[in-house]
């Protein structure tokens, strides 16, 4: 279940989604399944899951100028999910710290 869910996302639009929407985004396993990241979010918060929404990313083209030559590549493709919770639930990602 853990290797579904790579890390929770904390960032100002997540933030202030979570107060106002109860709404938690994390970076997941880009084979995962909407079914699987319930599973796994609510086996390891211990919470309700009522809705799994899920963004799938290609990575970016990157270039970079060096003095002998052009380095051309991409970066690493990613999922996102956000995960609305139930009303009275909530996730404390910073317990651990």
């Amino acid at each position: 279940m853990s290797s579904i869910i790579i890390k929770p996302l904390v960032t100002e639009k997540i933030t202030a989604a979570g107060e106002k929407f109860n709404r938690y985004g994390f970076l997941v396993d880009p084979k995962a399944d909407k079914a699987q990241i319930r599973v796994a979010i609510q086996s390891l918060y211990g919470v309700e899951v009522s809705r799994v929404h899920t963004m799938n990313y290609i990575g970016d083209k990157v270039i970079r100028y060096t003095k002998k030559n052009v380095l051309k590549g991409r970066k690493n493709a990613y999922k996102k999910a956000v995960v609305t919770l139930k009303e009275g639930q909530n996730i404390d990602l910073f317990a651990n710290i």
